[in-house]
């Protein structure tokens, strides 16, 4: 289990929430071979992170602040009327599989029920097959969209895996 206590961001994370932002891109990148993900269009994909403190439905950001080494993950909600999104959580590669992801997710589904939040969604890689057992296992067990992409580059069918849903075969 995690050592990491859960607390609000703050003006001093800057850096370190960054980095995790960084890290986060970095990763849909590996996933998909590409320059997909949260801003990752440009040469500096922690530049994403600074417009994102500037959403108007963030309604709270929280980081995993470990004694040992500092900012070690964090987890931001975003809300629309009554549902909140889970957007971004990120655990640092070298702390994953530790509980702090679990202690991230458990705390913003804390927070959206003081918020009296009619319901609470998070959009995983497809790809991100560790992520979606987390994410499941903390209960995030309701399908409520797929979203579906048509490869329009030649080459860039290249998949790992293969979905059942409903009946119909998926490249993930």
């Amino acid at each position: 289990m995690t050592d990491a206590a859960i607390r609000s961001y703050r003006p001093s994370d800057h850096a370190a929430a960054r980095e995790l932002w960084v890290e986060l891109v970095s990763e849909h990148q590996s996933l998909y071979g590409s320059s997909t993900g949260s801003g990752s269009g440009s040469a500096d994909p922690g530049a994403a992170f600074e417009e994102y403190l500037t959403r108007l439905d963030l309604s709270g950001l929280w980081v995993a602040d470990s004694p040992a080494a500092g900012v070690v993950g964090m987890v931001g909600l975003i809300m629309s009327g009554r549902i909140g999104e889970v957007y971004p959580v990120v655990v640092a590669a070298a702390h994953r599989r530790q509980g702090v992801g679990r202690a991230l997710l458990d705390h913003v589904a804390g927070q959206a029920r003081r918020r009296s939040l009619s319901r609470l969604t998070i959009n995983p890689e497809s790809r991100n097959l560790s992520a979606l057992r987390a994410l499941h296992a903390a209960g995030y067990d309701v399908l409520t969209a797929v979203e579906l992409s048509m490869e329009l580059r030649p080459g860039s069918s290249d998949s790992p895996a293969e979905v059942d849903l409903m009946g119909l075969r998926f490249r993930s």
